[in-house]
């Protein structure tokens, strides 16, 4: 009987040794594998993120050795910088039309292109298109586009008049800013169609054909069942629509430079001329870091208002 307790014991604790050892060996690879990421991600992300709240701390041109510490009296000014705030309720605009403009187009694309099938992959390839061109490209394409005299506008309008009209609408304010955004919608839609895509390939096919069965048409399905099943998806589309309109900075500053007057420009268009432009790289760094802050802020409260049900 003692024989028997004793080989029992013997048997745990070989287990719990070989369960220590893989355990230990699991930990050992993940780090190996983990290590090169999380170094990039330091490097890359961490770090910078930190030196510029460093920097926003000093009076500095960027170029020469010597940096004037000035403590919070950047971010003072920031907290006054109307520049800025205007430069902030842009981004803001941006966001909200980004939103209400790619992620409802993109959905009723996915939608098309999920009804018809691999019939509709042509389509798919089209209209997938503008996503793969650059920005700046692009930006160059419709800044003649929409250019006064010979742009798309003006040309069908002199047509329609039957005489020269000129249609301005990268230099004139709100037109300037509503016009970019568009542009931002054209190329960035795309993205979210695929997305959405994706979303729908993930239904359980056997609840389509439980939908069928019960007698539901094909709206009736996509109205109560399979869109409200991509509500996790939705939300996460709205998130990274979100976050990246507030840091745009490429097709603006390409398109209109910030112009007229100060009617497009955004957070990173004024940040950039700060530190490159009139080489303020102390109150540059305060920009971006008001930036980050910013984002971050409205990132976490749109996720805790937007709640949606992940199970069903």
């Amino acid at each position: 009987m003692v024989s028997r307790k004793g080989d029992n014991v013997a048997q745990n604790n070989n287990k719990n040794g070989l369960a220590r050892a893989r355990e230990k060996s699991t930990t050992k690879a993940a780090a190996v594998f983990l290590f090169p990421a999380l170094f990039l991600i330091a490097v890359y992300m961490i770090y910078p993120i930190i030196d510029t709240f460093t920097t926003s701390a000093y009076s500095w041109n960027g170029i020469s050795s010597d940096k004037i510490f000035v403590g919070i009296q950047n971010w003072k000014t920031l907290f006054s910088d109307m520049t800025f705030w205007s430069s902030f309720g842009h981004n803001v605009v941006v966001m909200v039309f980004s939103i209400l403009l790619q992620i409802p187009i993109g959905m009723l694309l996915a939608t098309f292109l999920d009804a018809g099938g691999k019939k509709f992959n042509l389509f798919k390839v089209i209209w997938f298109l503008p996503y793969l061109m650059s920005s700046v490209a692009i930006a160059f394409l419709f800044s003649y586009a929409l250019a006064t005299n010979g742009g798309i506008f003006s040309s069908i309008a002199s047509m329609i008049k039957g005489g020269k009209v000129t249609v301005d609408l990268l230099g004139r304010n709100p037109h300037a800013l509503f016009s970019v955004i568009g542009v931002m919608a054209w190329q960035f839609t795309p993205f979210y169609m695929v997305y959405f895509i994706a979303g729908y390939g993930n239904i359980d096919t056997s609840i389509y054909e439980a939908a069928v069965i019960d007698g539901a048409t094909r709206g009736q399905y996509l109205r109560t069942i399979a869109i409200p099943l991509l509500g996790p998806i939705f939300k996460t589309a709205c998130t990274m629509s979100l976050i990246g309109s507030l840091k745009y900075f490429d097709m603006i500053w390409n398109m209109t430079g910030g112009g007229p007057a100060g009617g497009t420009e955004l957070m990173a268009t004024y940040m950039y001329k700060l530190s490159f432009q009139q080489f303020n790289m102390g109150y540059g760094s305060c920009v971006a870091a008001g930036m980050f802050l910013l984002i971050t802020f409205i990132a976490l409260v749109f996720q805790k208002i937007f709640v949606v049900k992940e199970d069903y």
